[in-house]
């Protein structure tokens, strides 16, 4: 049979687009399905205005350290109007360059919402295409519970959408959009409280990371409100009320942000036309080589429910094209040792198995090195924050297998550390390592 397409990707996020243009490298003909802006929630409503927030924010909490280092500055305003303004022109360009990118490609984008009409047919807003593959890559949306009054809370993507600073908010969650919400708001100036269901937040990553930042958060005058489940919002909008299970009530919030998870955009795509499974949660399962239950019909990123990381989506979609049309039989994504950074203040840098985790796995075998210390710029700071670091190793050699840290620049020093990982560096190998002196990073290869 002949198709319009060799592969279709629906859904024009980072996954789906560096899937097509893989595809097309390798002389695949290749269309990509997108309804909103071409980049996905990463680069419209996630990751880099995320960041971009995160730089405005530590801005100003260098302005406030600056005294430490014997400069009289005053911080008199911050203009969110104009900053917000200066985001989107970033985001608007960036827009623009995944665009050119398809074009200069040859690839056709397909402006509407996909669906499944067939294995081999997508209709977009009522016109058909078919294609020999078809990518299933249309990333999630955040969740909202099913509770009253949820309407008068707004999500992730209304905090970009935010047209000013509020003066106090509750944020909702105990996952890293909700601490890295939580921390540039209250940074840049809100009076923030954290409500969280359980003790403690980021209970996936190593204890070591909840329990320092958890110091620093409250050290900033950010509250923490845990082992609090909300039974419903009342008031208005920009004047809301919390009441909890519990039968506590917490007044007088300017706005709330559901933060408290991502569900899979499935709904709408009428995968039972083509067969496609899912999940209870909607997750659409995929193997190893990122194939869905349908031969020709793969599915990567947030959508399969796993790592759920802007650059796994595009790798597992690089490699996913690289097998199909590249000629690159056994080329796939390890899922193993993907490293991961919050961008809290200070922000968390994490690769690898946690502590608890190791234990789980290799019992007895586990050794544990760890430090905290204060980072030498913060020796003259008003508002010191400190670093922590844990090395989880296992085996009489001592292998590698979890790398955690927080504390200033972080995030940036994990990415080398995670290719020693990778690599199953053992910890005689940090030990082997001349130290760069005087830095927070050293302190990995000195650990005793």
């Amino acid at each position: 049979m002949t198709y319009q397409y060799d592969f279709i990707a629906i859904g024009g996020g980072s996954g789906g687009i560096a899937s097509a243009r893989r595809a097309a490298m390798h002389g695949a003909k290749a269309a990509v399905v997108e309804f909103d802006r071409l980049g996905g929630t990463c680069v419209n409503r996630g990751c880099v205005p995320k960041k971009i927030m995160w730089h405005a924010a530590d801005t100003a909490h260098a302005i406030a350290n600056s005294s430490g280092y014997g400069f009289e500055v005053e911080q008199k305003h911050f203009d969110w109007a104009g900053f917000i303004e200066r985001r989107e022109q970033y985001i608007e360009r960036l827009n623009g360059i995944y665009q050119s990118n398809l074009e200069k490609d040859s690839i056709d984008i397909l402006t509407g919402r996909g669906k499944l009409v067939d294995a081999h047919t997508v209709d977009v807003d009522g016109k058909q295409y078919t294609a020999e593959r078809i990518l299933l890559a249309p990333g999630g949306e955040p969740t909202v519970p099913d509770v009253p009054g949820a309407e008068l809370g707004i999500t992730s993507d209304g905090f970009f959408e935010m047209p000013q600073l509020p003066k106090k908010i509750a944020v909702v969650g105990a996952g890293y959009i909700a601490v890295e919400l939580a921390g540039v708001l209250q940074t840049l100036g809100s009076d923030v409280t954290l409500i969280i269901r359980r003790e403690h937040f980021l209970r996936e990553f190593d204890e070591i990371l909840s329990s320092t930042l958890t110091e620093a958060m409250q050290d900033s005058g950010l509250k923490i409100q845990n082992n609090t489940e909300i039974s419903a919002l009342s008031g208005s909008a920009g004047n809301i009320d919390i009441e909890t299970r519990a039968g506590e009530k917490l007044s007088g919030f300017s706005s709330l942000i559901w933060a408290i998870g991502r569900s899979p955009l499935t709904d709408g795509l009428d995968l039972h036309n083509a067969g496609v499974n899912t999940d209870s949660a909607g997750y659409i399962p995929t193997d190893e080589w990122q194939a869905t239950n349908v031969e020709n019909i793969f599915a990567i990123g947030d959508v399969t429910g796993r790592a759920q990381l802007t650059p796994v989506a595009i790798a597992a979609g690089r490699r996913l094209s690289d097998r199909l049309f590249g000629g690159m039989k056994d080329r796939k994504l390890s899922y193993e040792n993907i490293a991961s950074v919050v961008f809290s203040h200070p922000p968390i840098g994490s690769v690898g198995l946690t502590e608890a985790q190791a234990r789980e796995k290799y019992a007895d075998a586990v050794k544990v090195y760890r430090t905290k210390f204060t980072p030498m710029y913060h020796a003259f700071t008003p508002h010191p924050q400190k670093t922590a670091m844990k090395l989880v190793v296992e085996g009489p050699d001592e292998r590698v297998v979890g790398i955690h840290m927080i504390g200033m620049g972080v995030d940036e020093m994990l990415q080398g550390f995670a290719v020693a990982v990778k690599m199953g560096a053992r910890k005689r190998d940090f030990d082997d390592t001349i130290a760069i002196h005087p830095t927070s990073s050293e302190e990995l290869v000195t650990l005793t």
